[in-house]
């Protein structure tokens, strides 16, 4: 997830245009304020990753009403400045391997590029990235490629074939029966396909129409949307759990901090945030 500051209102550390990098792991590379307001954009980021959406998120050190066009999170910690952060996913492109040297495979390849995926060619291994794998090679080589993508859990894996056929295909694996039930064949959805360019398309819909639905959406002030979220017990804020994040471990239990003030408050402390 990119985040650029676009409003910095004094006291901030951060300027406009300052800029950082959140990665899957709760990790930050770069700069878009101190720890308070670093910790707000990591948990906005980390509950946004896998919907794809943007977000413009302005944190503010004391309640504001809601803007329309943006989340405001109220952050106590904050040295008395307001920021504002555009948040912007970074997701590579789904990959879609293709095994066979056919018309369709080549049609495949063509078309991925334009529907936002990208497309290799089967080179004798899977990618570890792979979100699709469609065999069109015509009856070459067929089943220990299908073997590999489902014990890979590759989660789409296609077979081009007439549906005889391909159930005479799944019949000779050596996987188990719910392994098997995996495999769409004939692949592609029934669209009254004829040329390989529309066979083509009716596979990389069918990719498109199995493909997890988003699910990620803003934190709001104090609600966790998730196990992956703890609030903090000093000023209430959400935060994300990860190593990245502020913590505390007090009393066999682990506390979770939005910044080095809200930790040093609880350390100082501990009864007066656990009671």
């Amino acid at each position: 997830m990119h985040a650029r500051v676009v409003v910095a209102e004094k006291p901030t550390s951060a300027k406009p245009g300052a800029e950082a990098i959140v990665l899957a792991d709760g990790t930050l590379e770069g700069f878009v304020g101190g720890a308070c307001a670093e910790s707000t954009v990591r948990a906005q980021a980390l509950a946004l990753l896998d919907s794809g959406d943007t977000l413009l998120l302005r944190i503010t050190p004391e309640p504001e009403d809601p803007r329309p066009g943006s989340l405001t999170v109220h952050n106590p910690c904050l040295s008395g400045g307001t920021l504002e952060i555009f948040l912007e996913p970074i997701i590579p492109a789904p990959l879609v391997v293709v095994a066979g040297d056919t018309p369709i495979a080549r049609a495949l390849l063509e078309l991925v590029g334009p529907l936002g995926h990208a497309g290799s060619m089967y080179d004798g291994a899977l990618p570890s990235d792979a979100a699709a794998v469609v065999i069109a090679s015509h009856g070459r080589d067929e089943e220990r490629i299908l073997v590999e993508a489902l014990q890979a859990n590759v989660p789409y894996v296609g077979l081009v074939a007439s549906r005889k056929r391909g159930e005479a295909v799944l019949g000779t694996l050596d996987v188990c029966a719910s392994l098997k039930a995996r495999v769409h064949t004939p692949a592609g959805l029934d669209i009254g396909a004829r040329t390989p360019e529309e066979v083509a398309l009716s596979i990389l819909a069918e990719i498109i129409s199995t493909r997890p639905r988003q699910s990620g959406r803003p934190v709001h002030e104090g609600t966790p949307t998730s196990t992956d979220s703890a609030i903090d017990p000093v000023c209430g804020m959400s935060v994300a759990i990860v190593d990245a994040s502020l913590h505390l471990d007090h009393g066999g239990h682990r506390y979770w901090f939005c910044g080095t003030g809200c930790l040093r408050a609880f350390a100082a402390d501990p009864q007066a945030y656990t009671s």
